[in-house]
């Protein structure tokens, strides 16, 4: 009795032969997911790990972003507010997923680091295409970003689209116009491909929309929204600054940038700048 107390019975339904039946390891694809770390450290170095899953589950969830972030947009572009707004609420969440990650890293000291470094060759996140995917599909537009892809056409290609096409924040603003707010024309038809440059006549129209909240909710909500993505992205690259500092100090970086003041650099762009500017119209 007292066994049967701390054991818990395989109910009788449940599926246990997976010898013609998709299993959970099937489904997930496990064997090519967990046969891909592969520790290039001689002798074996055991933080070198940890280092590793940090960055692939980190691009796992940029995958899942730029899914969810491609999908928001062309909502936009179809109207479809509210629907886009549940994008973003999941984007949101990956967000603070990828921030609290690097609480892990954290964990790998200076002297720990050290003993992998030398294996990372060149390697860098500074290269990381889904990143710049984001980025992208945030609005911050940079060309030379794409050239780092050249030694991989089919990325650089999907890099060089991006760049071309609007962005998130764009489609907002097409929808905004579309919408009867007196959105500029020149935020409408321009090359999509060069940075996003703040329009003081833009900022008149988020004050009026700030200055009336439940005559434009949806409008409101949105622009909040936007901010809240906004604020998620430059917590995460104050995290990563953190981290770099505190594991590498103020050397250079792996894939040749000057490390901790390139990253500290990032935290002066902004994608969504009328949404900044307005706050001080308001009141």
């Amino acid at each position: 009795m007292a066994d049967r107390e701390h054991r818990r019975e395989i109910e009788a339904g449940i599926e246990q032969d997976f010898s013609r039946q998709m299993s959970y390891a099937d489904y997930l694809r496990l064997d090519v997911l967990l046969s891909a770390q592969r520790p290039l450290s001689d002798p074996p170095q055991h933080d070198e790990l940890l280092f590793i899953v940090q960055h692939q589950t980190s691009e796992l969830w940029l995958k899942l972003m730029v899914h969810e972030l491609r999908s928001a947009r062309d909502l936009l572009s179809r109207d479809d507010l509210a629907q886009a707004l549940k994008r973003l609420a999941r984007v949101k969440h990956i967000q603070h997923t990828l921030t609290d990650q690097w609480a892990v890293l954290a964990t790998l000291t200076p002297s720990e680091y050290a003993e992998i470094r030398p294996f990372l060759a060149t390697s860098s996140g500074f290269q990381s295409a889904q990143y710049r995917e984001v980025e992208f599909l945030l609005g911050n537009k940079d060309a030379d970003m794409v050239k780092v892809f050249a030694h991989d056409p089919a990325t650089r290609d999907e890099l060089d689209r991006l760049l071309h096409e609007p962005s998130l924040y764009d489609e907002f603003l097409a929808y905004l116009s579309r919408r009867g707010f007196a959105v500029p024309a020149d935020r409408l038809d321009r090359d999509f491909s060069q940075p996003y440059r703040s329009s003081p006549a833009l900022v008149d129209v988020f004050a009026g929309v700030y200055a009336e909240p439940t005559a434009h909710w949806g409008v409101y909500e949105t622009c909040e929204e936007l901010v809240d993505v906004e604020d998620n992205f430059q917590e995460w690259r104050f995290r990563h600054l953190q981290v770099v500092q505190r594991t590498i100090g103020h050397k250079t970086g792996t894939g040749g940038s000057s490390g901790v003041d390139f990253l500290r650099r990032a935290l002066d762009l902004t994608f969504f700048p009328e949404l900044y500017e307005v706050r001080t119209r308001i009141g």
